[in-house]
């Protein structure tokens, strides 16, 4: 059997080993309406698969995580086999290019990339970008530290190497990426936390940041618990947004 897309003739989306049996396949399909994400599915189901065997990891029940290290120019995927366990480092691909400086953004046109906690709200498998995940910057707490008018938008993970304040990874990687978040979303994975820090926020980080960047001292020893705490338990903190634009972990 064939689908029909307007004049588009294609193939109706496969099952996959990666979505459990009650999984969302409406999102799926969505997705597989757009030749590009058709294109790369099979390739990126298939090294998912291994990499999952390979860790002993169950794809269909697993639980997605991202790390961003500005400097370190890296985002690192993290997988825990369901929502109570501990995180295990799955893939880490490189961040190839950089706009602005270390920091926080607080409005449009700053070319800054935004530090803090975030989670994935959009997938655009049409992006000029190859394929692009949403972050959805800006926060409460970008909200109420940032341009009170202005405080920017449109921050993504995505293909190709060219940027003006969001994550580009190239576009063989955000296939893979773009892939694994699908197959979390498919399985019931609304919200795939992102932590984007400046560097690795241990007592060395914090303290060459603050040596070269004194006027961010109090926001990055804000973001500090948020690193410490993953280090330590493996599991993402907890937080909420105060009134005054700072995190609190629960």
């Amino acid at each position: 059997m064939l689908w029909f897309l307007g004049c588009l003739l294609f193939a109706p989306p496969p099952t996959s080993v990666l979505f459990s049996a009650d999984g969302d396949q409406t999102f799926f399909r969505e997705q597989w309406r757009y030749e590009r994400f058709r294109k790369g599915w099979p390739r990126n189901e298939q090294r998912i698969v291994a990499l999952f065997h390979e860790k002993a990891l169950n794809p269909q029940a697993g639980r997605l995580y991202l790390r961003a290290f500005k400097q370190d120019q890296v985002i690192e995927i993290w997988m825990a086999p369901d929502a109570q366990a501990p995180f295990q480092l799955l893939a880490a691909v490189p961040v190839c290019a950089l706009s602005g400086r270390l920091g926080p953004k607080r409005k449009q046109g700053d070319l800054q990339i935004p530090e803090g906690r975030y989670f994935i709200d959009r997938f655009n498998p049409a992006s000029s970008y190859h394929l692009s995940l949403g972050i959805n910057y800006p926060n409460r707490c970008d909200r109420i530290l940032g341009d009170p008018v202005d405080p920017g938008d449109l921050i993504f993970i995505h293909g190709r190497c060219v940027t003006i304040g969001c994550l580009p990874i190239q576009d063989q990687p955000i296939e893979f990426l773009y892939s694994l978040c699908v197959a979390a979303r498919v399985n019931g994975q609304k919200k795939i936390m992102v932590d984007i820090f400046p560097t690795r926020l241990d007592d060395a980080g914090m303290k060459k940041l603050i040596e070269e960047r004194p006027a961010h001292r109090a926001f990055w020893e804000n973001l500090q618990p948020l690193y410490r705490a993953f280090e330590r338990t493996r599991r993402p903190a907890k937080v909420t947004c105060g009134r005054d634009g700072r995190y609190r972990t629960l």
